[in-house]
């Protein structure tokens, strides 16, 4: 568009050389000047165009990489801000585990120290069972020889004296039997005996 201008203003200038009126011939030197003049201030103008249109070409160029950077650097913003936001929950959700984390070695500790005191209870009692035993063997080893012996001797004879009772009962169950055989022939005969 500069480049236009400029173009522009050049014709018209050239046009306005040429459309002035024709001066006789001993004026010449004073019409060559003004021409120059026109020359040097019509490539002033096409340089200074030129020039316009040069800084429009870069200065647009340059703004559309601004853009483009502004752009690029929005995106990122934007993407810091979401990995802000991310981080931020991620802070959130880790202290959440610490937290349960600190409830819950405050559990274990205490299981611990719980598990530790029931250990040392089954320790103790597990010295007087141990001292208990020494002490029954102690016993064992004194007097368990006539004592066995003796269980020994009354386990034999409690088993003789079952095996007596178990053959006297096995005697008045036979005892029985008969006896019970002889009523029932009797009861037979004795109705015989009434129906005649």
């Amino acid at each position: 568009m500069i480049w236009s201008f400029g173009l522009f203003c050049l014709v018209a200038g050239l046009g306005a050389v040429h459309a002035g009126p024709i001066r006789s011939p001993g004026k010449l030197e004073e019409k060559t000047a003004p021409q120059e003049e026109v020359n040097v201030l019509m490539f002033g103008v096409i340089q200074l165009s030129e020039s316009l249109n040069y800084v429009y070409e870069t200065t647009g160029a340059k703004i559309e990489r601004i853009n483009r950077a502004l752009k690029n650097h929005e995106g990122t913003l934007q993407k810091l801000g979401k990995q802000a936001e991310l981080a931020a929950e991620v802070e959130k959700q880790m202290k959440e585990v610490i937290q349960l984390l600190q409830v819950q070695m405050y559990q274990d500790q205490a299981q611990t120290q719980k598990a530790k005191e029931q250990l040392n209870s089954l320790q103790r009692d597990e010295e007087e069972l141990k001292t208990k035993v020494q002490r029954l063997e102690m016993f064992i080893n004194n007097h368990a020889p006539t004592s066995i012996k003796e269980l020994q001797e009354r386990a034999h004879m409690h088993s003789n004296m079952l095996k007596g009772l178990q053959l006297l009962n096995q005697m008045h169950k036979e005892n029985i039997d008969t006896q019970n055989e002889q009523l029932s022939k009797l009861e037979t005969m004795s109705g015989v005996v009434q129906e005649s």
